[in-house]
């Protein structure tokens, strides 16, 4: 799928999002900044090829994140990030300001320069977008994928998109500037759990028909809990793996699991990469 805004020169934006699979967030620290060894062992371990990085502002970040695509690259692994939104930001009814969405627009266009000059570097996202629009009108969106593509013609944008959210409405007006939906299953079509598995397909389905049978569908996983539904257990974690990969496009676990810790998980994670490193990424449940 050729996606392209303005005069630029179209580019298939997508190609980089189908077949990834790769865990987000929860990087291993030490003292405060993000053990580049450690994550790397882990990733390499899991055969993941994608790290998707949560972005958080601050002395660094930036800095972590730049020393860390070079690595990744050399291991042919690759990174996307995404920022926390507005609406973890604002908190009391405080409402935004030009100079939040100026710092927004700054960070998205470092994020860019960065791009054009590591291959691995492919895209970039905005959680919980679907609670930020008033903050990212259609406008807004379309002026910043414009400012990103005339710098990084290949960089995806790929909001964090819940099922309920993906309204025709959101479709229309939001849709022509994405490159790929994030998708977090929360058996949102039932009653938001994360017990229950069998909605796995029907979900990814209705969103085909909703946002078109070309635009990537990438699930993700909670391994970790979630602040309102609990915990997952191992056996949770597996059959909403294993059903993703017959019908989305790629597949995100939620949180970064660590083997000391976390063994259970990480094991049935590992053992699904290593499968699907070795057969590759075919899709059953995509359109052709």
């Amino acid at each position: 799928m050729v996606r392209c805004a303005g005069a630029v020169t179209p580019v298939d934006r997508t190609e980089a999002l189908r077949g990834c699979f790769g865990t987000y967030a929860a990087a291993p620290l030490k003292n405060g900044r993000v053990d580049q060894p450690a994550l790397l062992a882990e990733l390499l371990d899991l055969h993941a090829n994608t790290y998707y990085w949560l972005f958080r502002p601050n002395t660094n970040d930036l800095e972590d994140l730049k020393t860390f695509l070079p690595l990744a690259q050399e291991k042919k692994i690759k990174v996307w990030i995404t920022l926390v939104p507005p609406s973890e930001i604002l908190r009391n009814g405080a409402k935004p300001s030009a100079d939040l969405k100026a710092s927004y627009e700054h960070w998205i266009l470092e994020f860019a320069r960065l791009s054009a000059t590591h291959p691995n570097f492919v895209a970039w996202g905005i959680d919980d977008f679907p609670y930020n629009l008033t903050f990212w009108t259609p406008s807004d969106l379309k002026k910043i994928t414009d400012a990103v593509h005339e710098i990084s013609p290949r960089f995806a944008f790929v909001p964090c998109c819940y099922y309920r959210q993906i309204t025709p409405a959101f479709v229309k007006n939001y849709e022509p500037y994405c490159d790929g939906i994030h998708f977090p299953y929360r058996d949102d079509s039932g009653r938001r759990n994360l017990q229950k598995t069998g909605h796995v397909k029907t979900e990814i389905a209705t969103l085909r028909q909703r946002v078109g049978p070309s635009l990537p569908i990438i699930l993700s996983v909670y391994a970790s809990g979630h602040s309102q539904l609990g915990a997952s257990s191992p056996q949770y974690v597996e059959d909403v793996m294993t059903q993703a990969k017959t019908a989305a496009d790629g597949l995100l676990v939620y949180c970064h699991q660590h083997k000391e810790d976390k063994a259970t998980k990480y094991d049935i994670i590992k053992r699904l990469f290593t499968k699907w490193d070795s057969d590759g990424w075919v899709s059953t449940g995509r359109p052709h």
